[in-house]
């Protein structure tokens, strides 16, 4: 499914306190990134830029990767500057991931992005990562980690091998608390799926029938060997993915409820919605992640089918329970109703002010590329 905006580029924030696995958790994704082309910037504020040194082995606080990601070493005061250069057309990135310093605080960067007038930022999320074996000694020598996880989107538990299985239990419970509605999931060597963060790219080049076996096809065979083939060694094992459809277009007041009240653990939604009668001209591109939520209407095609297409992804999920609410959403009437009369249909201003909760989330689209002011738009 595309994203809602192909020249809006998604930034995630990778946080988490010194030692927690960042960079390995930021070298499986590089390692792990299906075609899929990354900028990385490290937001280290010592004087030697050492996470800079050790992302993906390469050394130097700005460096080209040949594997397709830039790298960058800066300060939160040039962050906008590097956005700037890093979303340009001529880039060709995907996604963007930021990491945080250990003694950062993750959300003034959330901020930052969430404030950037940059139009092809789009905001991926605050992803925070926990030193299972650690947390405890760690939340009484700094009680500010109770604030991050507050405010995070996605919770790695990162070094679960390294605890046993009751105190891993009562690590979940107590991150779970402090989280609130945030994803929780449990991994090991920062092996978390990309899936979770941002969507493998379709190039011309990767759709080639038969192609050349490169250095990532056969890391991912050796770590499967490692783990034994097993299911449970699949880096999808830790989350679910629900995708929900209908060609009945929703209720603008109804969905927007649920987005709202949408449950602990729901990471990602991503996907088109259809408002019918609410809006015929548009179908809404969504994207949410965490707490936040953005619209980007679209005009229809002319011959394209008029459908709300929905894939929600996060830990802990009740799918069932998540279509039975999205269809609970839909204009049509419930089963066994009676179908409104004339009187009853909403007439051109209800349906107008029943998108006011939709409009609150919109942003206009970027432009695409070939159509900025100038190479730094």
């Amino acid at each position: 499914m595309t994203p809602p905006r192909a020249s809006q580029i998604p930034v995630v924030v990778l946080a988490g306190f010194l030692g927690s696995g960042k960079t390995t958790l930021l070298n499986h994704l590089l390692r792990n990134r299906e075609g899929t082309r990354i900028g990385v910037i490290v937001n280290d504020f010592g004087a030697i830029e050492i996470d800079a040194m050790t992302v993906s082995g390469q050394v130097g606080s700005t460096v080209s990767l040949g594997n397709g990601c830039l790298c960058c070493a800066v300060d939160a005061s040039e962050l906008d500057a590097f956005l700037e250069t890093l979303t340009r057309p001529s880039a060709r990135l995907d996604v963007i991931v930021i990491e945080a310093s250990g003694l950062a605080e993750p959300q003034e960067l959330v901020r930052m992005l969430l404030a950037s007038d940059n139009p092809h930022v789009l905001y991926g999320g605050l992803v925070e990562v926990v030193d299972a074996a650690e947390f405890g000694r760690v939340r009484e020598r700094h009680p500010e980690i109770d604030r991050h996880l507050a405010v995070a989107d996605l919770v790695v538990l990162n070094k679960t091998d390294r605890i046993g299985a009751a105190e891993h239990k009562e690590l979940r419970e107590t991150v779970t608390a402090l989280s609130g509605p945030a994803a929780v999931v449990s991994v090991t060597h920062g092996r978390i799926d990309p899936a979770l963060l941002f969507d493998p790219a379709l190039r011309p080049d990767r759709e080639e029938k038969t192609r050349q076996l490169t250095f990532e096809d056969l890391l991912r065979e050796s770590e499967r060997e490692r783990d034994g083939g097993g299911h449970a060694g699949h880096l999808h094992a830790a989350y679910e993915s629900v995708d929900f459809t209908s060609d009945v277009p929703l209720d603008p007041r109804r969905f927007i409820a649920f987005l709202d009240s949408r449950p602990d653990g729901l990471y990602r939604i991503k996907g088109f919605a259809d408002f019918g009668a609410g809006d015929p001209a548009n179908r809404y591109a969504l994207h949410a992640v965490g707490r936040f939520l953005r619209f980007v209407p679209q005009p229809w095609a002319g011959s394209e089918r008029r459908l709300t297409q929905l894939v929600m992804i996060g830990a802990g999920l009740d799918a069932e329970a998540l279509r039975h609410a999205l269809a609970a959403c839909r204009a049509d009437p419930a089963p066994g109703a009676p179908a409104p009369g004339p009187a009853d249909r909403p007439d051109a201003g209800d349906a107008e002010r029943a998108m006011w909760g939709v409009l609150r989330y919109v942003q206009e689209a970027a432009p695409v590329s070939g159509e900025e002011a100038s190479p730094g738009a």
